[in-house]
């Protein structure tokens, strides 16, 4: 491995197909980055399943496995350190990123989030809840945000967004797969716009 690349570690509770598709982008476009560390706090989960079938290091790691909040930043910080993390990617954790864990790694923690922030982001807004709430609103377009991460949810700078129309008839189910899908073309290109600009 070439000592320019990054050294990624990414984030997960769920599936993981953000994970996969930012996986798939650094090989197919040649990105100057390798995610060495998946780590959830599910231990079984998608993301883990598709970390350990490829390889790269699945660590899971939770609140619950210690008995103090300080003990989990510290430990979290820990396992970045060790690993000589460069960035982090969450995707698709559902988890508060200790304020410890932040200072640390200034504007290097990246998150993406299904709607256009700063609309209908926020405590609670993740998942299905957020595009419960475009439909109700009536709104004409949602869309995925890539943005970095600060001491408040969904509140930390934007890096890129990309809209999709919601269509008549449309349910939260159906505008949860369309954004999805923008999700999967966002994210990666975030990613090489941030690799670019901080070789």
């Amino acid at each position: 491995m070439s000592d320019n690349k990054k050294r990624l570690a990414v984030f997960c509770s769920g599936t993981g197909s953000n994970f996969r598709a930012l996986f798939d982008a650094i090989i197919e476009r040649e990105l100057p980055a390798e995610i060495v560390m998946c780590l959830s706090n599910r231990s079984q989960c998608g993301a883990m399943e598709f970390a350990r079938e490829y390889d790269i290091e699945a660590l899971h790691l939770s609140e619950s496995q210690f008995g103090a909040l300080d003990d989990f930043a510290r430990a979290m910080l820990n396992a970045l350190r060790e690993r000589r993390i460069d960035m982090i990617l969450l995707a698709g954790y559902l988890r508060k990123i200790p304020d410890e864990v932040i200072a640390a790694y200034p504007e290097k923690i990246v998150n993406i989030h299904p709607s256009l922030l700063p609309e209908f982001g926020g405590h609670g807004m993740y998942g299905m809840r957020v595009h419960e709430a475009v439909i109700a609103s009536g709104e004409t377009r949602s869309g995925a945000t890539v943005h970095f991460v600060n001491e408040e949810y969904d509140k930390g700078r934007i890096i890129m967004q990309h809209h999709v129309p919601v269509v008549t008839g449309d349910t939260a189910e159906t505008l949860a797969e369309r954004v999805l899908r923008c999700e999967h073309r966002l994210y990666p290109a975030a990613l090489e716009k941030l690799l670019a600009e901080h070789p």
